[in-house]
């Protein structure tokens, strides 16, 4: 069987497992959902109020898509190698021509399809139910290469948490661990200018602030902020796509084999 082939026959096999775990697929597009529901209905934003969610709706519009991109690869493919692991698969996997590259491209390619549609339904929640002004304007079309990049860096990241981790359990807190620090420190729902001076470096050495910033320069106005914050769309998207070779090539090693 050619490599294409193999990425299709486990790509197919992925996407059933998961159309199989309903609750799985409910929480995944029912949870940022619920996030816009809260934040953007209930929480309103009072542009000019200081403080949290004091900037127009559209601002915030990054930290839902973020949510998304950053909480569902983590846990997803966290879980599946664990599953993998509990189940030995590895070790059947081990007798066929599938690679760990591969692996975990056919991983990649379902959590895209599947995170894609969710990010959809998240930019059209936004602007009905918050009255956001988005610019519309053929710039728009980047969203498309930051959420598919954003999905493999995190897989990456999610391979990493499964192979360190020893139980699904363990994943689902190592994913928490890592994500919640990242999604409220990556200049998503907290502007920069209510964190310590000190603290500023430290956001740009996060991946997702590269995400958060090209999506708000495409939909809302320039990034905030010194140093690298003042980068283009483009700048924060050729960052973010080097961050994420970098981070699947370190997930594809990280996948077990004979495990």
């Amino acid at each position: 069987m050619s490599r294409a082939g193999r990425v299709r026959a486990e790509t197919a096999a992925a996407t059933r497992s998961f159309l199989r775990r309903r609750t799985a697929v409910f929480f995944t597009f029912f949870f940022p959902l619920l996030l816009v529901l809260i934040f953007g209905v209930l929480v309103r934003t009072q542009p000019g109020g200081g403080g949290l969610f004091a900037r127009p709706d559209a601002y915030y519009l990054p930290g839902y898509l973020a949510t998304v991109v950053l909480f569902t690869p983590l846990s997803r493919v966290g879980s599946e190698i664990a599953r993998h692991r509990d189940g030995r698969r590895f070790e059947k996997l081990a007798t066929t021509p599938l690679t760990r590259g591969e692996w975990l491209f056919a991983h990649t390619l379902v959590n895209v399809g599947v995170i894609g549609l969710a990010s959809l339904l998240v930019f059209a929640l936004v602007t009905l139910v918050t009255g956001a002004s988005i610019p519309v304007s053929a710039d728009l079309l980047l969203l498309v290469p930051f959420v598919v990049l954003g999905v493999v860096l995190f897989c990456g990241v999610g391979s990493v948490l499964g192979r360190l981790s020893d139980s699904q359990d363990g994943v689902v807190a190592a994913s928490n661990s890592v994500a919640l620090p990242l999604l409220f420190l990556s200049d998503t729902f907290v502007p920069p200018d209510l964190l310590p001076a000190w603290f500023l470096p430290a956001v740009n050495l996060s991946p997702l602030t590269y995400f958060s910033r090209g999506v708000r320069a495409l939909t809302f106005a320039a990034p905030e902020g010194g140093g690298l914050a003042g980068l283009s769309a483009g700048g924060n998207l050729a960052v973010l796509g080097a961050v994420a070779v970098v981070a699947f090539a370190v997930g594809a090693v990280a996948v077990p084999r004979g495990e």
